[in-house]
């Protein structure tokens, strides 16, 4: 099986926590083919679209230290047409440039995708969760999206909450969160001629800071619309943001029974939108986020608990890639003997 993913920086990979290094090196482990490729490699060769690929190969046993692995993995690079992969994994961070989805679309229906285009594009931002409908707020925080500085003011003055949450619309990894403080009020307007630019069409989202928020957050890693594993994100003294990339810690967690029922509630709603490996953010019953582009927690979630869920993952990959064939056989028998009736 030939597996592309689309990254954001191979010189960058933190190998101990990188969960994309981990299915990468799982495939790899499973005699797959494997390359990786950046969104600026994406070209059009006679009518066909091509990637500057970056094809990984490995030589000799496979050692256990991962970081060991990432640094004898050999690159070669290779121009491919994108059809040729069986299965091409999204693992860049947003916000993601739309021409992206354009070049992607002419081979979805030959390669698999993950996640399907249509689920990103409707979810590659947090407005996503706006289509769960859930109006009496009981998995979901009271959010508010604007680009309307007068309008974020007026939310601010009429809400009842003494600490709101305000962030950027198409952030990722924590950047950009803040809590707002209503005896703060004088710094506010500052803060918003800082995010939104109304002749640019930015938005900023003001959300409900929940209790319990101060002690972190929880990871969910989503695969085929289950809840497969979870850590909890504890931020770094002196800090809101929970995520491991802005000095957050890890810690061991088990989903409570609540939890677990919001999660193949949502986890419906995923599959049907082609959303098929997913980050969950959550604090206590309300879902904050849906990450849908690069969501990491694999490595943690295994160290913690002695799983292996990036072998999951690579099941699914198989599982995906298997179903496309048969259907494919499926349709070729049909036609072949719908023709045979014909004459």
């Amino acid at each position: 099986m030939r597996i592309g993913f689309i990254i954001e920086n191979w010189e960058k990979i933190d190998p101990p926590n990188s969960s994309t290094l981990a299915i990468i090196k799982e495939c790899l482990l499973r005699k797959h083919r494997v390359s990786i490729l950046y969104t600026n490699d994406l070209t059009v060769r006679d009518n066909i679209v091509h990637g500057f690929v970056k094809e990984l190969s490995y030589e000799g046993k496979f050692t256990e230290n991962i970081t060991s692995f990432y640094k004898k993995i050999q690159v070669e690079r290779k121009l491919i047409a994108l059809h040729a992969f069986d299965c091409i994994m999204m693992r860049k961070d947003p916000p993601i440039n739309p021409i992206v989805f354009n070049f992607l679309d002419a081979i979805k229906n030959e390669t698999i995708i993950i996640n399907d285009l249509d689920g990103i594009r409707k979810a590659n931002n947090k407005l996503y969760t706006t289509t769960f409908h859930d109006p009496s707020g009981s998995f979901l925080p009271e959010t508010h999206v604007s680009g309307s500085k007068a309008y974020i003011n007026r939310i601010i003055d009429e809400s009842n909450h003494e600490k709101m949450i305000m962030k950027p619309l198409d952030g990722s990894g924590g950047r950009g969160v803040i809590v707002l403080e209503k005896n703060a009020r004088t710094n506010i307007n500052s803060l918003l001629d800082f995010y939104l630019d109304e002749s640019k069409d930015s938005y900023v989202i003001l959300q409900e800071f929940i209790e319990g928020a101060e002690e972190g957050d929880v990871r969910v890693i989503m695969l085929n619309g289950k809840a497969i594993g979870a850590y909890q994100r504890r931020p770094a003294d002196g800090e809101i943001r929970a995520n491991i990339q802005q000095g957050g810690s890890a810690h061991k967690y088990e989903l409570t029974e609540s939890q677990k029922r919001i999660c193949k509630k949502i986890g419906t709603k995923l599959l049907a939108d082609g959303l098929f490996f997913v980050g969950l953010d959550m604090i206590g019953d309300k879902i904050l986020e849906v990450n849908v582009l690069n969501p990491g927690g694999i490595t943690n979630i295994n160290r913690l608990n002695k799983l292996k869920l990036h072998r999951q993952v690579v099941d699914f990959f198989e599982e995906k890639v298997d179903e496309k064939i048969e259907k494919r056989v499926e349709l070729e028998y049909l036609l072949k003997h719908l023709s045979e009736l014909r004459s």
